[in-house]
């Protein structure tokens, strides 16, 4: 809070009675951070605290920032990540110098790839010991360029709050990104007069970067759509990003469009809409004569988009530019924001004679036959009694469990990949993956921001126990805060993923090299932290579990024993490989 005016005595103004002198308003660099941060909506910070960064604390609370303290820099900043995914609003982090900042990189580098907006800031030493090997002194800057779509060093007190909402406007330029800033110790701690800081004034810092694409662009999609008698739409993170949920259910369902979901895409139709696919992928890319990938890239998740048929007409679109046609050549690429270019399509395609709604019936039956029998050729193992625990019937029972309002979260390699072929959200925004850099140890955090910025919502949260190992101990900040979830840790006391490659690569001698956990009961860790834990061998306990974990309105962990001879079918193929 800024210190309010002080005016120098009548005593000491002189002789003869003359006019009094006063002091500025002066105000701390971590004030006019906190102003800046208030200013872009910014209602939490996670953070690890520092001697260099406690300046933001105190203007956080003047500003009614909440601050939320962790026990690990890369949890503050998975959180900061979590929380811009659920809310649409940049999450922000808030670490130490040296260490507190290198810790946190694998956080930042995760929202780099997942195209999420959150700024880091972190502290430095001061400048008046510019190269003098001060505490915890690195060039966070240099390391933080190539992973961010901002680096900078606040070089002034006066400059703070303006620097602040710089890194803001750059997070949302095209794709969205973090940013980073480091802040010396004597920036952060000296006061200015506030007249001679620029605080800027909410909503009027930064411009809409929302583009409905070129318009000549927007007809030839309608046009294509009009002639297609097989097309589909894959529907990708940028989907939830541009809160476009409502524009691509439209879009799908007023132009009979199969629609197949992925990332953060995933719940924007629901489950049994008829235009709502998802094992019949394969047979759609195969088999499509017109694909239209709106908001996710031609990376590993897509084989580089050789998944693609070559016969047919593919269409991107994308809010960055660098995207479109990487790995693949497209037919029309298209460069916005995903609900305004599918409104726009809908639109151009209603005003025609014929959109070729019409002629797609056969179509959707003809694939939803393919999803019929994949779905009937799995049902016996999502339904398996066996014991050891197939995973199958875990994920199952957890896509049971699920209501409206849950939030699901994935974090572990070869369970989570069981879970995407059965977990199905019921609702836009309720899936959460670390997404194409694959990171494990998001579950955590991302538990921690979804329950923050949604109390309302139960949070469901899948582990591996590798995974969970990585970011456990935030299991303690989840009970500190009082947030509640539902964690279930499928436990085969190993990193299968990698297991079952090596197996392959190497043969079974030297397939546990490497790659094998210990029996850990993650039930009674939990009961430790203060929350809720139940352990599980017979699958007809599974639900009753994750019955009693709701009911206890705790953080809470059910330890899953899972068969570890038994792989998902995108490990055995290890397509993440190809």
């Amino acid at each position: 809070m800024a210190q309010t005016v002080q005016t120098v005595p009548e005593s000491a103004a002189g002789v003869g009675g003359a006019e009094r002198t006063e002091t500025p308003e002066l105000i701390s660099g971590g004030h006019l951070v906190a102003k800046a941060l208030k200013a872009e909506g910014v209602d939490v910070i996670f953070t690890l605290c520092g001697g260099h960064i406690i300046d933001i604390y105190d203007g956080c609370v003047d500003e009614g920032i909440d601050v939320v303290d962790v026990r690990h820099e890369q949890v503050a900043a998975h959180a900061a990540d979590g929380y811009a995914r659920i809310t649409g609003k940049p999450g922000c982090a808030v670490v130490t110098a040296g260490p507190g900042t290198t810790d946190a990189v694998t956080g930042v580098a995760n929202a780099l790839r997942a195209e999420s907006p959150m700024l880091l800031i972190g502290g430095q030493g001061a400048l008046s010991q510019h190269k003098m090997g001060s505490l915890q002194d690195l060039p966070h800057v240099d390391m933080m360029t190539p992973i961010t779509k901002f680096a900078a060093t606040v070089p002034a007190t006066e400059r703070a709050a303006d620097i602040v909402s710089m890194a803001f406007r750059e997070c949302f330029h095209g794709a969205p990104g973090p940013s980073f800033l480091e802040i010396p110790r004597d920036v952060l701690d000296a006061k200015v007069p506030v007249d001679k800081a620029r605080v800027p004034e909410a909503g009027h810092y930064r411009a809409s970067t929302r583009s409905a694409g070129d318009p000549v662009a927007i007809e030839k999609l309608a046009d294509l759509l009009a002639h297609a008698e097989k097309p589909c739409v894959l529907l990708g993170s940028q989907v939830w990003t541009c809160r476009a949920t409502e524009a691509a259910t439209e879009f799908a369902r007023r132009l009979n469009v199969p629609a197949y979901m992925n990332g953060s895409g995933r719940g924007t139709l629901p489950p049994g809409d008829p235009h709502h696919f998802q094992l019949s992928r394969r047979y759609a890319f195969n088999n499509a004569d017109l694909i239209i990938i709106v908001g996710t890239p031609f990376d590993f998740r897509m084989g580089y988009g050789r998944r693609l048929s070559r016969e047919a007409t593919v269409v991107q679109v994308d809010l960055d530019y660098r995207t479109v046609g990487k790995n693949r050549d497209v037919d029309l690429g298209i460069v916005g924001d995903a609900g305004l270019v599918l409104t726009a399509v809908t639109a151009a395609s209603t005003g025609r004679i014929s959109n070729g709604a019409v002629k797609r019936k056969a179509w959707l039956e003809e694939l939803r036959a393919v999803e019929n029998e994949a779905y009937q050729k799995r049902l016996p193992r999502q339904l398996s009694d066996q014991n050891p625990i197939d995973p199958y019937r875990l994920v199952h029972e957890i896509n049971e469990f699920l209501t409206e309002d849950s939030i699901y979260i994935g974090d572990g390699g070869d369970i989570v990949t069981f879970s995407g072929q059965v977990v199905q959200p019921k609702a836009p925004g309720n899936w959460m993956d670390p997404g194409p850099l694959g990171t494990l140890g998001v579950g955590v955090p991302f538990a921690m921001a979804a329950k923050y910025a949604r109390p309302e919502s139960e949070v469901v949260c899948l582990f591996g126990d590798g995974a969970f190992s990585l970011t456990g101990w935030d299991f303690e900040t989840m009970v500190r805060f009082n947030l509640p979830f539902v964690g279930i840790v499928g436990n085969n006391s190993s990193m299968n993923q990698i297991r079952y490659g090596q197996i392959q690569k190497y043969g079974e001698p030297r397939g546990r090299i490497g790659n094998t956990l210990g029996d850990v009961r993650y039930d009674e860790f939990a009961r430790m932290l203060g929350g809720y834990g139940e352990e599980v061998r017979d699958p007809a306990d599974i639900r009753p579990a994750l019955e009693r974990a709701r009911e206890s309105g705790k953080p809470s962990l059910i330890n899953v024993w899972v068969d570890p001879d038994v792989y998902a079918p995108g490990t055995m193929n290890q397509t993440m490989y190809k």
